[in-house]
C-alpha cells in the first residue's frame, strides 16, 4: 500500500490530515475521522486478524475488502453504518449501496430477485443507470453482512455508497472496458489481414497456405475470446447456474458456438471458419457498450456533482467576534454555533447565517438559478453555494445530515432507486423476449441444418446476436436518468421514480395560493381594532398567539411586532381554522371569523375589510371580534407564464386555497384561472382532489408543504416549494428548489419531451427487432453485421435520450 494512502480504505490522505491508529503495534495513517473510528473499533474489539488476512491477499486491500468474511461482519457495526444506513423503526433499516459488476438490465433483475428472496429483506430497488441499490431489511432477522454475502455469492460486489467510491468504480469500468476493446480491435484487424486473402483467392489458395491462415487467425482470436469476451461468458454462466436467461446468454452462446465450430474446422481442415466474424462482432459489441457506459456516466454528472459539492476543510474562527484568527478544520468537525470565514471563490461549508460582510453567492447547482444571489448580514446561506465577491463571516446553523444539501442528495438517492412501472414492464418483456429468442434460434438452426448445413451455424449466431433486447431494456431507465439530472440542474428536484412520467401525463394542475402562486412573504398592511384594545395590544396578542407557527400569515404577524411577547397558556391549533390560547385568564382566538367569534355582528367598516382582496384574519374571544388584520402578499412574477403555458397545453388549472373567497377570486382573475375553491380546509382540499380523480383526472398538486401534506400525498404527482425545513421532510414527488415557477414550466416541458423520447426508444427497439429477426432468419445478416446492429440499436437509444439534456429553455 502507498505511504500516502489510508491503511483502512486505500484512499489518498490529504497533506494536512494526521490521524494515526496503532494496528498490531504499528502506527497506521488514516484519511478521515470515519476510517479512524472504524479502525479503532476493529482494534478495540480484538479483530486485528482482519487486517492481517486482508493484507495477505493478492489483491490490493481496497479491492479485497468486500471479499473477506471479516470485512462483511464489520459492516454490521453501528459505527460503520452511520454514513449509509438509516433506521426506519425499532429494527427496520435501509441502506444505500453501490453495485459493481452490473453489465446489463438483466443483472439488475437478477440481484433484485436474489436479494428479495432473503428472509428479513422487505424491499430492494436497483437503478440500472446509476448502479445504486436501496435495500430495506429487518435487522432482527438478517444482518447487512448476510445481504452483502448473498450479492457476492452470485458474482457481484456491493459497497456502501459514497461519491469517491462511485467515481473509483467508474474509472475502473472505463479502464477495463478500454483494454478489452483495444484487444478486440487489435485482434479483429489482424484476423482480417489473414481472412481477406482467403476471400479474394476464391478457392485458388493452396491447402497448406489456407491452413496456415486459419491457425494464425485462431491464435489471434484466442485473446479476444478469453479476455475481451470474458464478461459475456461470466455473466451467461452465472445466469445459467441460477436457472434464468439474461441478455448475455444469447451473446455468449453465439460467440462460443462460432468459435468452437471454427476451432474444429481448423483442426480437421474442413468446413467454414468464422474467426473474422467473431472478432468483429466482439469489437462492435464492446464498442457499443463502452459508448453507452460513457453516455450513462455523463448523464449522472449533475447528481455526482452535488454529492461532491461540499469542501473537505473550512476556515473556523474560534475567537469571533473578539478576534479574527482562523484555523483550518475538517468540515465534518464543524458544530452548531461555530463561526467560519468564507473567502471569495470558496464554497460555503454548511448551512448558516451571514454575521458580517456583504457579497453574492452562486447557488446554481443547488437551485438552478444561474444568477448570483445577494447576501448581507442576517441572510441565510446554504452549504455548497459559492461565495463570489467579498469575504463573509457565517454562523453555522445546520451541519452534516441536517443541511439542505444532504436533504437534496437523500431525495435524489430515493428517486434513483425507485423503479417506475414502465421500467418494470420493459424488464419483464425483455426477459420473456430473451427466452423466446433462444427457442427461435434453435428452431432456425435446425431448419437451416436440413436445408443448407453449411449456413446453419452462422445464421443461428446472427439470430442470437442481432435481436438481443439490450435497446429495449435501456429505452426507459436511461431516458429517466438523463431527465432527472437535467431537471435537477433546472432547480426541479425529482424525489420519486414515477414522477417524470406522471407529470407528463397530468391532466389537472391544482395550485395552493400562499407561498405557491404568491411569494409567501406576507406583510401586515393594516389593523382595525373593534374593541377597547389598542392597536398595539392587538398586534402584541396576535404575535404571541402565532409565535410557534410556521405559516406565512403567522410570520407576517410576528414580524409586525418588535417588542417582547407575553406567555400564552393552553395553546391549541385547529388546522385550517386558527389558533387559540389563554392570556391573563382570558381565552383568545386568532384565525377565521367563524372560528374566533361565530355569529358576531360587525360594523360596515369591518364588513368592507372582509370583502377586500387581501387575507384578513380576526382576533376574538369566542363571543366578540376584537380586531381585524389585513395581510397582503405579492403574486410571483412567473405565475402568469406558468398558467398560460398550462392552458396552451390543454391542461385544466384549479386554485385550491384556504383563503377567503374575495382574496382567491382576485388572484384567479389576475392569473386567468377559472376554477376556484376558496376557504377550503386541509381535509377539504383532500376531498376536492379525490373528487377530481374519481372523474378520471390525473392530478398534479403544487403547494408550499406547510398545511398541504394530505393533499400532496393524495395527488398522483405533487410539487412542493423548496423551503429549507420543509425540504428535509418532503413527501412530494418534486421539490422546486429555486421556488421559481419558470423552472416548473421548463420541467413540465422537459417531462413531456422525456415521455416522447421513451416512446420513441420503445418503438425503435420493437421495430428494430421486428425487421432484424426475419432478415437474420433468412440469412441476410452475418454475425459481424449482427454485432453492429445490436450495438447501434443500443447506442441510438442512449443518444436519443441524451437529447433531453440539450432541450433549450425558451
Amino acid at each position: 500500500m502507498s505511504e500516502h494512502a489510508c491503511y483502512h480504505c486505500g484512499q489518498p490522505i490529504p497533506d494536512e490530515v494526521d490521524l494515526p491508529v496503532v494496528v498490531a503495534g504499528e502506527s497506521r495513517a488514516m484519511c478521515c475521522y470515519g476510517c479512524q473510528a472504524v479502525a479503532q473499533s476493529i482494534v478495540e474489539n480484538g479483530l486485528e486478524e482482519y487486517y492481517r488476512s486482508r493484507d495477505a491477499l493478492p489483491e490490493s486491500p481496497r479491492e479485497a475488502m468486500p471479499a473477506v468474511l471479516e470485512e462483511l461482519v464489520l459492516y454490521d457495526h453501528a459505527e460503520f453504518q452511520k454514513s449509509f444506513v438509516k433506521a426506519l423503526g425499532e429494527t427496520e433499516r435501509e441502506a444505500s449501496l453501490l453495485l459493481e459488476g452490473i453489465t446489463c438490465a438483466a443483472c439488475i433483475w437478477l440481484n433484485e430477485r436474489h436479494v428479495a428472496r432473503l428472509k428479513g429483506v422487505s424491499a430492494v430497488d436497483i437503478n440500472y443507470a446509476t448502479r445504486r441499490a436501496r435495500v430495506r431489511w429487518d435487522d432482527a432477522q438478517i444482518k447487512l453482512s448476510d445481504i452483502l454475502a448473498a450479492v457476492a455469492a452470485i458474482g457481484y460486489r456491493a459497497y456502501p455508497y459514497d461519491a469517491a467510491k462511485n467515481e473509483e468504480i467508474s474509472r475502473k469500468e472505463r479502464r477495463d472496458a478500454l483494454w478489452r476493446l483495444w484487444v478486440a480491435g487489435f485482434g479483429m484487424m489482424q484476423v482480417m489481414m489473414y481472412a481477406y486473402p482467403v476471400y479474394i483467392a476464391n478457392g485458388d489458395m493452396t491447402p497448406d497456405i489456407e491452413s496456415l491462415m486459419r491457425w494464425a487467425s485462431l491464435v489471434l482470436t484466442v485473446p479476444v475470446i478469453f479476455y475481451s469476451s470474458a464478461p459475456f461468458f461470466r455473466s451467461a454462466w452465472r445466469d445459467i447456474k441460477l436457472r434464468r436467461v439474461g441478455m448475455d446468454v444469447p451473446v455468449a452462446l453465439g460467440v462460443g458456438a462460432a468459435f468452437i465450430a471454427s476451432c474444429w474446422a481448423t483442426w480437421v481442415q474442413a468446413g467454414e471458419v468464422y474467426f473474422d466474424s467473431v472478432t468483429m462482432f466482439v469489437f462492435f459489441l464492446l464498442g457499443g457498450r463502452f459508448l453507452e457506459m460513457t453516455a450513462r456516466q455523463k448523464a449522472l454528472s449533475v447528481t455526482e456533482a452535488l454529492a461532491k459539492l461540499l469542501p473537505a476543510f473550512a476556515q473556523k474562527m474560534p475567537d469571533y467576534p473578539v478576534g479574527l484568527r482562523t484555523e483550518q478544520v475538517l468540515v465534518s468537525d464543524l458544530r452548531l454555533g461555530d463561526h467560519v470565514l468564507v473567502k471569495p471563490g470558496e464554497i460555503i461549508p454548511a448551512d448558516g447565517r451571514v454575521l458580517d460582510g456583504v457579497s453574492s453567492v452562486n447557488e446554481a447547482l443547488l437551485t438552478g438559478e444561474s444568477r448570483p444571489v445577494s447576501k448581507r448580514q442576517g441572510d441565510g446561506v446554504t452549504g455548497g453555494a459559492v461565495n463570489t465577491e467579498s469575504p463573509l463571516v457565517v454562523g453555522i446553523e445546520r451541519v452534516g445530515e441536517e443541511t439542505r444539501l444532504s436533504a437534496i442528495i437523500r431525495l435524489m438517492e430515493r428517486a434513483a432507486t425507485e423503479k417506475p412501472k414502465i421500467v418494470e414492464v420493459a424488464d419483464r418483456i425483455a426477459s420473456i423476449f430473451v427466452a423466446a429468442l433462444l427457442i427461435v434460434a434453435v428452431l432456425v438452426a435446425l431448419g437451416w441444418y436440413f436445408y443448407d448445413p453449411s449456413r446453419a451455424l452462422w445464421i443461428m449466431v446472427s439470430v442470437l446476436v442481432v435481436t438481443c433486447p439490450c435497446a429495449l431494456s435501456l429505452a426507459t431507465p436511461i431516458a429517466l436518468t438523463v431527465a432527472a439530472g437535467a431537471l435537477a440542474k433546472d432547480g426541479l428536484l425529482v424525489t420519486r421514480g414515477h414522477a417524470i412520467e406522471t407529470l407528463a401525463r397530468a391532466t389537472h394542475f391544482v395550485f395552493d395560493k400562499t407561498g405557491t402562486l404568491t411569494v409567501g412573504q406576507m406583510h401586515l398592511k393594516g389593523v382595525l381594532p373593534l374593541s377597547d384594545l389598542s392597536e398595539a395590544d392587538c398586534r402584541r396578542l396576535a404575535a404571541a398567539l402565532e409565535q410557534r407557527s410556521e405559516h406565512p400569515v403567522a410570520r407576517a404577524l410576528c414580524a409586525a411586532w418588535e417588542g417582547g411577547l407575553p406567555d400564552i397558556d393552553e395553546m391549541v391549533s385547529v388546522a385550517g381554522m386558527g389558533v387559540g390560547g389563554c392570556y391573563e385568564g382570558r381565552l383568545y382566538r386568532l384565525g377565521r371569523l367563524s372560528f374566533v367569534a361565530p355569529g358576531a355582528s360587525l360594523s360596515e367598516a369591518a364588513m368592507a375589510w372582509l370583502d377586500a382582496p387581501d387575507t384578513v384574519v380576526a382576533l376574538g374571544d369566542g363571543e366578540r371580534c376584537l380586531a381585524l388584520f389585513r395581510i397582503g402578499d405579492a403574486v410571483r412574477p412567473e405565475a402568469d407564464e406558468l398558467i398560460k403555458t398550462l392552458h396552451a397545453m390543454g391542461r385544466e388549472v384549479v386554485l385550491l386555497t384556504g383563503d377567503a373567497q374575495p382574496v382567491a377570486a382576485a388572484l384567479a382573475a389576475r392569473l386567468g384561472i377559472k376554477v376556484v375553491h376558496a376557504a377550503v380546509s386541509p381535509q377539504g382540499k383532500y376531498e376536492r382532489v379525490k373528487a377530481l380523480q374519481a372523474n378520471g383526472a390525473v392530478v398534479a398538486m403544487v403547494g408550499d408543504g406547510v398545511n398541504d401534506a394530505p393533499v400532496l400525498a393524495q395527488a398522483q404527482v405533487s410539487v412542493a416549494m423548496g423551503g429549507g425545513a420543509q425540504l428535509a421532510r418532503a413527501q412530494s414527488d418534486f421539490v422546486l428548489l429555486s421556488e421559481n415557477l419558470v423552472h416548473l414550466t421548463q420541467g413540465l416541458q422537459r417531462a413531456g419531451m422525456t415521455l416522447r423520447i421513451i416512446r420513441q426508444n420503445l418503438w425503435w427497439s420493437f421495430a428494430y427487432n421486428f425487421v432484424a429477426l426475419p432478415l437474420a432468419i433468412a440469412g441476410y445478416v452475418t454475425p459481424w453485421m449482427a454485432g453492429i446492429g445490436m450495438s447501434a440499436s443500443s447506442l441510438l437509444v442512449v443518444l436519443n435520450s441524451l437529447r433531453i439534456q440539450r432541450m433549450e429553455n425558451d
